[in-house]
């Protein structure tokens, strides 16, 4: 069965930087895109950054844009977000998943990870 973990998440003070990987397991990672998304406390949970299959195709949501940067490992089946620049406001649950079909890029993701805390203080 297709399962995705993340890690890397942590209490970082304002301006700060995290590093999160969500590793995938139970299918060939490289056929397929990628998507960051977040959940604050009382928020709906928001897009954050997506990359294609092949990595060559990135997505941003402008609230995160020149801060943070979505990469990706086929070799290891993990994704990565590098994020800088923290601020409280990107305080939230962070998620990464997948979609179901081999497509270059998304907006429908099926599969998901249990998510990890970031929390970024003032």
């Amino acid at each position: 069965q297709v399962q995705l973990v993340e890690s890397g998440g942590g209490l970082v003070q304002a301006g700060g930087s995290l590093r999160l990987s969500c590793a995938v397991s139970g299918r060939t990672f490289s056929a397929y895109a990628m998507g960051w998304f977040r959940q604050a406390p009382g928020k709906e949970r928001e897009f954050v950054a997506a990359i294609s299959y092949s990595g060559r195709y990135t997505d941003y949501a402008d609230s995160v844009k020149g801060r943070f940067t979505i990469s990706r490992d086929n070799a290891k089946s993990t994704a990565y977000l590098q994020m800088d620049s923290l601020k409280p406001e990107d305080t939230a649950v962070y998620y990464c998943a997948q979609p179901r079909i081999p497509v270059t890029m998304t907006t429908k993701y099926d599969y998901w990870g249990q998510g990890t805390q970031v929390t970024v203080s003032s």
